[in-house]
């Protein structure tokens, strides 16, 4: 031993000792205190005229030699303590104190700390690589599972959301249950007076076409009309004024922060008049402070009373109309089986559809059971929340797998260091403590750079989900659980690593002598290709997601939307429409302009009573319906197959004129479909023309039988199309001073048709983005793992690729050798994830009434992406190790 000792003393100082040789010669000397001051008073009075090691160099060595001799020493004095009363009664032997048995793991724990440390300054890019895949794989579930419990808390906040219950009517329609939270304002006083189970009752409406007004400022936003007791429903946070009186007066408004400050600055607004319209004056009773973001109705910015509604001539009395969304407060105790037993025959004897039943659903289910299908609620946002939650396990998976990889993949050149620790009496507890704290060290700075990565990552993501989410620093359980996530996060990447380096036995390490790297190699291709198969099948499905969505951007829309907009008809528009159409027509800012019930490319009634000679009576077929007065084909570019298009000036007659869509036509069948009278109930209705199908709503949509009437009134929207003979911002600007000459007491709020369009793709737009950021990931953080892979194969085949070379081996089949194994790898992920991709590909297209099929390509193309982004990172590895000097690879032997 001294010898060998000697031998690497005089490695060390010739600077020709490697790592783990400097790491036994520090162990031996620890281990042996007479050769270690030898060695000492040798390495101090030894002088090299021309030295390879520094004094820090020697002094580092020393040291580290004589923190492990004196760790030995302590060992074997309590060794020696427990020896000395052996034999003796066990009331007599003296116990180890916790002060001992916590410096003694202190000891430990420095130690390992130290080498821990060591290692990763001695292996930077390994390290870099480990500690950035786990850290970008924890950012991604931590912004992940910031949006789940987002999601799963909405209205949870409530103080009464236990008892709180909304009311919907259930009708069957063509055999299916068709559910409706449009409900008639006179149901809410029937169920208070005749259920003694309910406690209170809320109605509410929405509204987004009213402008508030102060001084000069005009604002637009949306609001709601509800009953006075609507904050005993919902419990949100008053800023000013009280909750229980804000809405029991006739005109009184209560606004959110955000929207007083847009109509009264700095002022206080409590008191102050808010004209609504220009019409109604409204008194402030009340400021809101910010909406949380989890509530459905966060986008509100001012609440005003319920019967205001009888002011605008909105309300309606009668059972045939549902004009509210209405809420329940059950009394404590009263179940959801018990309110829809109770209000289930509601409906009955009250002039609506028969068989119309009432049925409730509880706050907690409002937001993630948005769904539903034939009369039974689905959670629809529940399974997206649980496919996110999964996909944010599964990123944590791969990145864990990278770790493994990446942690065996070195274990050559740890196998000595193993050995000499083993031999020097270090236990395999020991050892395995070092790798998982190795482990947990690393995910911990993993998680410290994660925080980094989620705060620059976060605008982004809340632009993709549509939320205004934060990271709750000043919450300790928020800390408490990232350390929890990466201190699991490390047990879990570390502990096959420290089973597997730990299991060396130091007899045949020393010698040489490894497991043979097939056998190694076996556990860590099997987790390659899970990488992988998770990769591919991400890209695969990103793929099919993004031409869904440009299929749906790009389809025929059947209208021209180029410089195609709208406004919605507010004010003193309706009155002075046709001066405002003249000079619209007359600056040529425009080519032509029609008025219609909803924009042209939306529909917002449907109607089942039209009828026409020769109709099945028990047939149920509905409409959707739109209204003009004329030049609607003309300025929509909607082509006109069959007559004319509607012009109500021109021939009065045509407020009965009705123009139908190729869809309509086939439903109702006619042959010669201009000339042919319909009914709708006892209006009497001619057909003047037919023109194309086009899209009123999603874009996936099949077409839908639409029925364009004339009419003389129920205009709420204004379409135009610009001139293209001169700048778009020029003719808006015309359009807007016209406009506002007309109409002064409203802004100018124009959308143009595209825009519209889009955005009701916007979400799906908004998926596609986030499939194909986490395909990246994952098939970045795979490739790191493959490449762990070849070099760790690198590394046990070197002396056989150098006794290749000395034998004649071309640096392209030695690249060739080491690279083929890994492509069956990826071959094989291929095979798996190919029909795991079209199913979940398929069952994802089957919610899209129109759809694209898949095709072949999208998984040639995929396979032939994978191969190359496989050959790229193993063909680096490879070629480098085949370019090696084959007589540094051999010169051992």
């Amino acid at each position: 031993m001294e010898e060998h000792i000697w031998f690497l003393v005089e490695l060390f100082i010739s600077g020709k000792a490697i790592g783990a040789e400097v790491d036994e010669l520090a162990y031996l000397l620890g281990t042996h205190p007479d050769l270690l001051n030898m060695v000492k008073e040798f390495l101090d009075e030894y002088n090299d005229p021309d030295p390879q090691v520094t004094f820090s160099q020697k002094q580092a060595l020393l040291n580290r030699a004589e923190n492990i001799y004196n760790e030995f020493a302590y060992l074997y004095q309590t060794r020696q303590r427990v020896q000395a009363f052996k034999g003796n009664p066990p009331s007599e032997i003296p116990k180890i104190s916790f002060a001992d048995k916590a410096r003694h793991e202190s000891l430990i724990f420095g130690q390992l700390l130290k080498i821990s440390i060591r290692q990763f300054r001695r292996n930077r890019t390994i390290s870099f690589i480990n500690i950035s895949g786990l850290a970008i794989g924890m950012a991604t579930a931590i912004l992940i599972f910031l949006w789940v419990a987002n999601e799963l808390s909405y209205d949870q906040f409530h103080t009464n959301k236990d008892r709180i219950y909304e009311v919907y009517s259930q009708t069957k329609v063509n055999g299916q249950l068709q559910i409706d939270g449009g409900l008639p304002s006179i149901l809410a006083p029937v169920l208070k007076a005749n259920y003694p189970q309910v406690e209170e009752v809320n109605r509410l409406s929405g509204v987004g076409s009213f402008v508030l007004k102060h001084g000069d400022k005009r604002f637009e936003g949306r609001g709601l009309l509800t009953d006075p007791n609507f904050f005993k429903f919902f419990s949100y946070q008053f800023s000013e004024g009280n909750p229980a009186t804000a809405l029991t007066g006739l005109h009184t408004i209560v606004l959110t922060q955000q929207m007083a400050k847009k109509l009264f600055g700095n002022e206080d607004p409590m008191g102050k008049i808010v004209k609504i319209d220009s019409i109604a004056n409204f008194t402030v009773t009340g400021v809101l402070k910010p909406l949380p973001a989890n509530t459905e109705l966060n986008s509100i910015e001012y609440i005003v009373p319920l019967s205001y509604m009888k002011e605008v001539h909105w309300a309606r009395d009668d059972w045939g109309s549902n004009t509210v969304q209405t809420y329940v407060m059950l009394k404590h105790g009263v179940s959801r089986q018990t309110a829809e037993g109770l209000f289930w025959n509601v409906f009955n004897n009250q002039h609506v559809n028969p068989g119309t039943n009432a049925i409730v659903q509880p706050m907690a289910d409002w937001w993630l059971y948005s769904d539903y299908e034939n009369g039974k609620f689905l959670p629809g946002r529940l399974v997206m929340v649980k496919w996110f939650a999964l996909i944010a396990a599964l990123v944590m998976l791969i990145a864990c797998i990278n770790y493994m990889n990446l942690g065996t993949a070195r274990s050559a050149k740890r196998a000595k260091e193993v050995g000499i620790r083993k031999v020097a009496g270090a236990g395999r507890g020991i050892l395995i403590k070092q790798f998982l704290g190795e482990s947990v060290l690393t995910a911990f700075a993993a998680a410290a750079l994660c925080i980094i990565l989620v705060q620059l990552c976060l605008p982004a993501f809340d632009n993709l989900v549509g939320n205004n989410l934060t990271v709750p620093y000043a919450n300790p359980l928020f800390w408490l659980a990232v350390v929890s996530f990466a201190f699991i996060t490390g047990i879990f990447a570390g502990i096959y690593p420290a089973f597997y380096l730990s299991a060396y036995r130091p007899v045949k390490v020393l010698k040489g002598i490894l497991t043979s790297a097939g056998s190694l190699l076996a556990p860590r291709k099997v987790m390659v290709v899970v990488q992988f198969t998770l990769a591919i099948t991400f890209i695969i499905c990103t793929l099919v997601i993004y031409r869904q969505i440009d299929f749906g951007l790009h389809r025929s829309k059947g209208y021209d939307s180029t410089n195609l907009a709208y406004i919605y008809i507010k004010g003193d528009i309706g009155k002075n429409y046709p001066v405002i159409k003249q000079e619209l027509l007359g600056s040529g800012a425009i080519t032509g302009i029609t008025r219609t019930n909803s924009s042209v490319e939306d529909i917002w009634t449907a109607n089942d009573d039209y009828s026409w000679l020769g109709k099945n009576p028990s047939a149920s077929i509905t409409f959707e319906e739109n209204f003009t007065d004329q030049g609607f084909t003309q300025t929509s570019g909607i082509a006109l197959l069959e007559g004319r298009d509607i012009d109500v000036y021109r021939y009065p007659t045509d407020t009965a004129a009705v123009l139908l869509t190729e869809t309509a036509v086939k439903k109702i069948g006619f042959k010669n479909s201009v000339g042919q009278l319909m009914k709708k109930g006892n209006i009497n209705l001619h057909v003047v023309g037919v023109i194309k199908d086009y899209i009123a709503g999603w874009a996936y949509e099949l077409p839908k039988p639409i029925i364009i009437r004339g009419t003389s009134k129920q205009y709420s929207a204004m379409n135009f199309r610009l001139s293209n003979t001169q700048p778009v911002s020029a003719s808006l600007s015309k359009i807007g001073a016209i406009v506002r000459k007309y109409n002064p007491d409203y802004p100018f709020a124009y959308r143009f048709v595209d825009n519209t369009y889009k955005d009701r793709i916007k979400g799906d737009e908004n998926f596609g983005t986030m499939a194909a950021a986490f395909a990246g990931l994952t098939i970045f953080i795979s490739c790191m793992g493959l490449f762990a892979l070849a070099a760790f194969m690198a590394e046990n085949r070197i002396k056989e690729i150098g006794i290749r070379k000395v034998l004649g081996a071309s640096v392209a089949a030695i690249t060739t050798l080491l690279s083929k194994d890994f492509l069956a790898l990826v071959a094989i992920a291929f095979v798996i994830a190919s029909p795991i991709a079209w199913w979940l590909m398929n069952k994802w297209l089957s919610n899209y009434p129109l759809h694209i099929s898949i095709g072949y390509w999208v998984f040639l193309l995929t396979g032939a992406a994978s191969i190359l982004i496989a050959l790229i990172t193993v063909g680096f590895q490879a070629l480098k190790t085949a370019i090696l000097n084959p007589i540094k690879n051999l010169r051992s032997e």
